[in-house]
């Protein structure tokens, strides 16, 4: 039962609890598969793990976020059957999930104790998070007291994500008498999210004298992505058991409680690179949205550069090689070299690969062209021409053979508009629309080390667009290098153009790439969804109006 009270006294002999973090996938909106999901867990988790307490995701039986799902007149009715459905599973195992819950006129984002198919304990989360890709005081309430739940004879209390973070829910859970905190979680990944969640939970843990079970969804939803990376802290902060990111699964954790609620500890597993992360993150992506949306295979451009190489490695490793065909589709400017290694990447990654030349497509649009552009020069609409060509080609493979397009375009390229608007920007799902380019040439190098898919001249020779003769991206932008960083601090950091320039940049480059990103929203507005993996991603990261007047330079 429920308690804010503080306990007066202690087990004479260490009591055993055995908690199994369920981090695991769940599907947005589909209530009853999700519902069928956390049976069938439990189940796995008594018979596999002997388990006292399964504890799942914040939100799992919605899938998180749920977003405007949760303004459905029949989601509480959903809810409830849900609900319902587990009470009368006789499932022996005690279970924590989260799941919408409304009290009166109200929804709460709760996380609930179900015990001998009761709920023995329900918790409303305090502080719904309202800053970058999350929006929840657009739905939830905020809940106000803590809860310490009895789950064999351990006094557990109960959080929800952001009131980890906050002061106020773990210490007033320490105070109402828990010695076991278990949060469980909807967290995103980003590229330092994992090193600051242990900062916190160490800390949390150490000042309130209690254990943390830090639960964490794992898997891809739209443009974000969920790590998982659950971990268990002891009462002094040490770290007892940590899960692996992006991996699936059931975890179990055994706990002796007397004075303290004491995890047993587990081998760590090895730290990861940052490349090997987001490598991780950008795999997870696309699978899950591939596969939660129903597609039968992807189909990209391959153009011989590092980013269609990067995009096509990431495919297969995701979706393996028999879902994925890479397609060539050369033109006049297009290098003897591009064309050999774009058959060397696919021959490497071993999937069905067409060269289709857009030269006679180009000729027969510039014949039609031909009057009404007489006397005018050759500029850009003759290279967005080659782009859009591309993009007709990729979307008619798509309509017909219902593959998603897979674009290539990467953050620096999304930030500065350098990218053509029904053409290698028309497809389904950007994979590299949050990396920078100077973090795609780190990955390729990465992905190198598990197996050589990518020709080492890719990697080292200057990026072209090849719409032009001997076009380089730097006859048009600042080196990738300069780029990158001033585009984080202008994108990322929001500095002025001015604080940017006292940083130590030219003021021509930063005036110049301030502009292009401030004119170029309405492009980015018509981009496809893609992976996310900085902290400021282009998308609910951030919401710039198309129309205005802003003035950057201060």
């Amino acid at each position: 039962m429920s308690s804010s009270g503080s306990r007066t006294s202690l087990n004479a002999s260490p009591q055993k609890l055995r908690v199994v973090m369920a981090q695991q996938d769940f599907l947005v909106g589909d209530i009853p598969g999700n519902t069928d999901l956390v049976i069938e867990t439990v189940r796995r988790a008594e018979q596999e793990h002997q388990a006292d307490i399964v504890v799942f995701p914040e939100l799992c039986l919605t899938g998180y976020p749920p977003e405007d799902l949760l303004l459905r007149p029949s989601l509480d009715l959903r809810v409830r059957e849900a609900l319902e459905r587990i009470q009368d599973a006789q499932l022996a195992p005690a279970i924590v999930i989260g799941a919408p819950v409304r009290e009166g006129a109200l929804l709460y984002n709760a996380a609930l104790v179900i015990e001998n198919g009761q709920v023995t304990g329900r918790y409303f989360k305090r502080y719904p998070p309202n800053y970058q890709v999350f929006d929840e005081k657009r739905y939830f309430a905020e809940g106000r007291d803590p809860v310490v739940v009895e789950i064999r004879g351990v006094p557990v209390g109960l959080t929800v994500c952001e009131d980890i973070w906050r002061e106020g829910p773990v210490e007033d859970a320490a105070a109402a008498g828990a010695r076991l905190i278990l949060n469980i979680n909807a967290s995103p990944f980003d590229l330092d999210k994992q090193e600051r969640r242990k900062a916190l939970i160490e800390r949390k843990a150490r000042e309130n004298l209690v254990s943390i079970v830090y639960l964490n969804l794992v898997g891809g939803q739209d443009e974000l992505v969920f790590d998982g990376g659950s971990m268990v802290y002891d009462h002094s902060g040490e770290l007892a058991v940590e899960v692996p990111q992006f991996a699936e699964g059931l975890y179990p954790v055994d706990f002796l409680y007397e004075h303290h609620c004491q995890p047993i500890s587990q081998p760590l597993p090895e730290a990861q690179s940052l490349e090997a992360k987001v490598y991780s993150a950008l795999v997870t992506g696309v699978r899950d949205y591939v596969n939660k949306n129903g597609f039968k295979s992807v189909v990209l451009g391959l153009s011989g550069g590092i980013d269609s190489a990067v995009t096509l490695a990431v495919a297969v490793d995701a979706l393996g090689k028999e879902r994925v065909r890479a397609v060539m589709m050369p033109f006049r400017y297009t290098s003897s070299m591009s064309l050999e290694d774009a058959e060397s990447e696919a021959n490497a990654l071993d999937v069905r690969y067409d060269v289709f030349s857009i030269e006679p497509m180009y000729d027969a649009f510039m014949a039609t062209l031909e009057t009404p552009f007489e006397g005018t020069r050759p500029d850009t609409t003759e290279e967005n021409l080659q782009a859009r060509l591309r993009g007709v080609l990729l979307m008619s493979l798509s309509n017909k053979f219902g593959s998603l397009v897979l674009t290539t375009g990467n953050k620096s390229e999304m930030a500065v508009g350098y990218s053509t608007l029904y053409g290698d920007m028309a497809g389904g799902f950007d994979v590299l629309k949050d990396v920078p380019k100077t973090l795609v040439f780190r990955l390729a190098r990465y992905r190198n080390t598990v197996s050589p898919v990518i020709p080492e001249r890719v990697i080292t020779r200057p990026p072209s667009a090849e719409l032009a003769p001997d076009q380089k991206d730097e006859d048009s932008l600042p080196g990738y290098d300069v780029l990158d960083q001033i585009l984080n601090l202008y994108v990322e950091r929001d500095l002025s153009a001015d604080a940017i320039v006292a940083e130590g940049f030219d003021r021509v480059d930063v005036e110049r790439v301030v502009r292009l990103v401030d004119i170029n929203e309405y492009k980015r507005r018509q981009a496809p969804v893609g992976v996310r993996i900085t902290e400021r991603g282009f998308g609910k990261d951030r919401r710039y109006p198309i129309t205005n007047g802003w003035k950057s330079g201060k």
